[in-house]
């Protein structure tokens, strides 16, 4: 090794001994008599000295030329530190240069690598590897290491196996966009990149290995925004001979460990919510619980008053919030323009004071008496210094905007801590859904999930096709959805009446799916599993909005690599190799 101690381990117990460094030139100071070198490696920072009279005057000198990033081995007597800094661990010692040696020389890097830097996201993602030597940077990736060894841990204690599925697969008409490879030994034909090991996990049940998880990267051809990539990892987890239970206890005690050994808090019990009434108290299927702030729907008592926009409303429905009646105008004017948006689409925003005495005083006065006035009050549970914010219109679209303005009102409130942590899991999805464009229906999870056993009748009927429910589950934390699963179908009949349901005909079934519904033949046992996003986990540990800062080399919100510039063309020769006729050139 060319050194005997990393730039984070040395204390004051080491003092008097010679020890040999490496690492880069975080910074020099430069006093005239006195010279200091700020050593870093991955592990911290030690002061190097060198002091006139008694360091070398040639190492001095060459201490003067060394200049940012530059890599250096250092050796030298561990000595207590003068003036100390009792910001870093190793600020309490010193290391009284005796050799000194360059390694490598290094250009000025085009931004500082320091905690704050001045570099802005499109330079650093350019130089991520310099990126990558930033401490916040750093300590990131070392949390989503420490976060998948938990994950091995845990998941091996219960008995799990791991087990590698291929990357190499076929493509699939359901879902997101795949990515495609072409084959050079099979002309015209095509592997696409796994979504997800789905079917092959099943496959596995069946096989009778009932416990299987797996650390893998997956891949979707889709837009892009903080929480997505075009590749990104996911801890994907089946078992075999279970119910719907028995996956909930299981993987919620994997996210009470990873709390526990990663951020050192101790997670209660998790509730659990329908998905009937996460949309109808939060707007939403993955609803922020960390405050309450639950919508109040008003149809029934505001309707019939003469106020045209309420009256032709489909849905009235609002949010109290709470001492927030001393909003200015421009406050509430600014609200409104929010629920504007061409995203939410909401024609504007009906609110109403809780005045002292009781009194409640709104934006649509004229149309209402106090009395009804009262009644709104009443609803909301409202006291004295509350603000109450209500929309009306489409069902849908105003269940989502007022799902927006919540989360709003939560982070201009201060309710939406990150180092709180509100989990829960949300149950009971829909099966299917109807698309009217398509004029079909969609699997809302994916083609293999089970219905409730109790709604299976329900899928022989056309007009209840659209209630069955299916045996499926999501987590979510602080309003973000970190794993989502289901129990599997694994009778023959129910998946081939599934894939009926869903538009596909008997023959592009077999060729799709055939052989999964001829494994079932083989003696499939009841299944289940989940699958977290790796990614958003460690964002959510980590205090971050964005998956990217998670992840060592990542992609831009255009799909790109900016730092290898890829996607990229390939070669006349290729193309013609793969049997693809021409490149599509991009316009520029």
């Amino acid at each position: 090794m060319l050194r005997t101690h990393t730039c984070g381990e040395l204390r004051l117990d080491n003092a008097g001994q010679t020890v040999t460094l490496t690492g880069w030139v975080q910074r020099t100071r430069d006093k005239g008599g006195i010279f200091w070198v700020d050593l870093r490696d991955r592990y911290g920072i030690t002061q190097l000295t060198l002091e006139e009279g008694v360091e070398a005057d040639e190492l001095r000198e060459l201490a003067r030329t060394l200049g940012r990033e530059f890599v250096v081995q250092v050796t030298g007597k561990v000595a207590e530190r003068y003036s100390k800094n009792e910001k870093i661990p190793t600020g309490a010692i010193e290391i009284r240069v005796q050799q000194l040696e360059v390694l490598n020389p290094a250009k000025l890097p085009p931004f500082l690598i320091e905690d704050e830097t001045d570099g802005g996201d499109d330079l650093r993602m350019k130089y991520r590897y310099l990126d990558l030597r930033r401490t916040p940077v750093r300590q990131n990736l070392m949390l989503r290491h420490r976060m998948a060894q938990a994950v091995r841990r845990y998941l091996d204690g219960e008995e799990f196996i791991e087990v590698e599925t291929p990357v190499l697969i076929k493509s699939t008409p359901e879902g997101a966009r795949d990515f495609v490879v072409p084959s050079r030994m099979n002309p015209g034909e095509f592997y696409a990149l796994p979504q997800s090991p789905q079917t092959f996990k099943q496959l596995l049940m069946v096989s009778g290995f009932d416990r299987y998880f797996q650390i893998v990267k997956c891949f979707r051809d889709e837009d892009l925004r903080a929480d997505r990539q075009p590749e990104f990892t996911q801890i994907d987890c089946e078992m075999a001979f279970v119910e719907q239970e028995d996956i909930l206890n299981t993987f919620e005690g994997l996210v009470k460990y990873l709390f526990k050994e990663v951020k050192g808090l101790e997670i209660s019990e998790l509730p659990r919510m329908t998905y009937a009434d996460a949309m109808r108290f939060y707007g939403n299927d993955k609803p922020d619980t960390r405050f309450e702030m639950k919508f109040v729907e008003l149809s029934d008592i505001v309707k019939g008053q003469n106020f045209p926009v309420f009256d032709k409303a489909e849905l009235v429905v609002g949010i109290n919030a709470i001492n927030c009646a001393v909003y200015t105008r421009k406050q509430l004017d600014e609200l409104t323009e929010f629920v504007k948006r061409p995203q939410l689409g909401a024609t504007g925003l009906v609110y109403a004071r809780v005045e002292a005495g009781g009194t409640v005083k709104s934006s649509v006065d004229k149309f209402y008496s106090q009395e009804e006035l009262q009644k709104w009050k009443e609803a909301f549970n409202a006291n004295e210094g509350d603000l109450l914010l209500i929309l009306a219109g489409d069902a849908n679209k105003t269940r989502k905007a007022l799902s927006e303005l919540r989360l709003e009102m939560g982070q201009r409130l201060g309710l939406r801590d990150k180092d709180t942590f509100s989990p829960l899991w949300v149950v009971d999805f829909p099966l299917l859904e109807y698309i009217e464009e398509e004029g079909r229906y969609f699997a809302m999870h994916h083609p293999f999930t089970s219905p409730k056993p109790e709604d299976l009748a329900l899928l022989d009927n056309p007009n209840t096709i659209g209630e069955v429910r299916a045996n499926a589950y999501d987590m979510v934390i602080n309003g973000v959805e970190v794993g989502g699963g289901s129990i599997r179908i694994h009778d023959r009949g129910v998946q081939a009446r599934m894939f009926s349901l869903l538009g596909f005909s008997d023959e592009e079934a077999k060729a799709q799916f055939g052989f999964l519904l001829d494994a079932f033949e083989y003696g499939a046992p009841p299944h289940g599993g989940i699958a977290f996003g790796f990614d958003r986990l460690c964002s959510l540990f980590g205090g971050a909005d964005s998956i990217r800062d998670f992840i060592a080399f990542p992609k831009n919100n255009s799909g790109r690599d900016v730092m290898i510039d890829s996607p990229a063309q390939i070669s006349e020769a290729q193309l013609k190799e793969l049997s693809i006729k021409t490149a599509v050139v991009p316009t520029k």
